[in-house]
């Protein structure tokens, strides 16, 4: 009998209980693949309060901790009468830590102003709130920014949206972005919308002065439909 099993390779006691042969077996590696998954999965949700949204967001689990740049912190007004969503945080040297500043944040204020606004009254945030050196949201994280971007404006549940730089206007809408830009739409998030618009950052009108009509029709509009 030892012969016949020898002679069928098997020439040593390996397990006082019968096992499947053909099972391929849990190497280490696999298990550690799960617990990776396991970890990544958890990181990916968002918290569903603003006091843990706002940790987190600006923690390491976030696209921007990545780029290694000093990261915003954005202005959270619950229910405030606007919240205001800029593409990037103004950059002198790609390290400032300002949603907006110098020229462009006075004539933001100015545009407050002139629809009875100030801007500690107001809720702001950047779709990224970290400036990569190359000064543009890398096209592989836009996805992820503008869910978070969504999730954010649900918990602060503002009264109107502004959406202003045409990174955030593309992330939010896609390729219907260049035709939402100046009209009346609706930010959807879990059932909920929140009236919105897209227009031009200040740095733009500094540049294209020309622009600051358009600008001033599409605050008339969120504000006043008219």
């Amino acid at each position: 009998m030892l012969e016949w099993w020898s002679d069928a390779g098997v020439d040593m006691l390996v397990d006082d209980a019968p096992r499947d042969w053909l099972t391929q077996p849990v190497t280490q590696s696999a298990v550690t693949e799960v617990s990776r998954r396991s970890v990544e999965a958890q990181s990916t949700a968002i918290p569903e309060t603003l006091e843990a949204f706002s940790n987190w967001r600006i923690g390491p689990d976030v696209p921007e901790a990545r780029w290694r740049m000093p990261m915003a912190s954005p202005q959270d007004v619950t229910g405030a009468p606007l919240m205001v969503v800029f593409d990037l945080p103004e950059a002198e040297h790609n390290e400032s830590t300002r949603l907006i500043d110098g020229a462009a944040a006075q004539l933001f204020d100015r545009m407050l102003n002139a629809v009875g606004l100030e801007r500690s009254a107001i809720a702001m945030t950047g779709l990224a709130l970290a400036r990569p050196a190359t000064g543009q949201v890398p096209a592989a994280d836009m996805a992820r920014l503008a869910e978070i971007t969504r999730h954010h404006i649900a918990l602060l549940a503002p009264e109107r949206v502004m959406l202003l730089g045409d990174a955030v206007n593309r992330a939010l809408f896609g390729p219907d972005s260049a035709r939402m830009r100046g009209r009346l739409h609706a930010i959807n998030h879990q059932g909920r919308q929140f009236p919105s618009i897209a227009s031009y950052h200040p740095r733009f009108l500094l540049k294209r002065p020309a622009a600051k009509a358009d600008s001033w029709k599409h605050l008339q509009l969120l504000f006043w439909g008219e």
